[in-house]
């Protein structure tokens, strides 16, 4: 079987997260899914694994409930499950920030992954990796800044300690999926910084859509499932011709 995995997040108002955790019990309990997707008041954030029906079923739901764009989701395949379970979890946060009271909705300005290389070729650019230690030391972009954080909610630390408004006029930052800098670029705003860009749909939409002869970047990219990290030819060799015609790579 070739699994088909959904990573992807949303920030949006959810009104009864408990509701939609068993609807979503109710409908994939007996299905191939598996992963783990958070739920909370502030949005849904999850990576998901499946048969590829089972996935364009989660998707389309989630579609329908929290109006989640198809486009913003990151799809890879793998021939081996990620995932052993199935879990959908109420949480106060979708991604914890416990430092700092942030609205994600406030955020930075958005790159698209093919304007990116010209981005953070700008000597006036500071390129910020949003990441924790393990991460950033398994893979990062050329020119990078790692924090050597152990976790996300030492970044509001970091930021205070090492940055200056005046000092840093352009940073554009970067994480696994772009869910951790949807707070971390609202954080940095609050904080004074005037330009603050972030990579959508982080190093996964990257690694799936720039070509690696093209790539800013350096090995592997961090995963938490059961295949530990991935590069380009992972995310691009295994997506069958009808994906590879959906995004234009044939």
């Amino acid at each position: 079987m070739n699994y088909k995995i959904a990573a992807f997040y949303r920030f949006v108002p959810v009104s009864a997260p408990k509701a939609l955790r068993e609807q979503l019990r109710a409908t994939f309990s007996d299905t191939d899914l598996r992963g783990t997707l958070l739920i909370a008041g502030e949005g849904i954030n999850g990576t998901m694994s499946g048969s590829p029906a089972s996935i364009d079923r989660l998707v389309d739901l989630l579609a329908e409930k929290v109006g989640l764009e198809r486009t913003e989701v990151k799809f890879s395949f793998s021939d081996e499950p990620p995932f052993k379970r199935l879990k959908f979890r109420i949480k106060s946060e979708i991604i914890a920030f416990r430092k700092a009271q942030v609205d994600p909705t406030q955020s930075g300005e958005y790159v698209q992954p093919q304007e990116w290389n010209a981005l953070i070729a700008d000597p006036e650019v500071l390129l910020l990796d949003t990441r924790n230690r393990y991460e950033t030391d398994l893979g990062t972009f050329t020119g990078a800044t790692a924090p050597g954080i152990d976790t996300f909610s030492d970044f509001v630390t970091y930021v205070q300690e090492n940055l200056d408004p005046a000092r840093h006029r352009k940073v554009a930052m970067f994480c696994t999926g772009g869910i951790r800098c949807e707070k971390a670029s609202a954080f940095m705003l609050q904080e004074g910084f005037d330009e603050i860009y972030h990579l959508k749909g982080g190093i996964l939409k990257y690694l799936e859509e720039i070509p690696e002869q093209s790539s800013q970047w350096q090995g592997e990219c961090y995963l938490f499932d059961n295949r530990t990290s991935v590069g380009h030819a992972d995310l691009q060799r295994h997506v069958p011709e009808p994906e590879r015609k959906q995004h234009g790579r044939i």
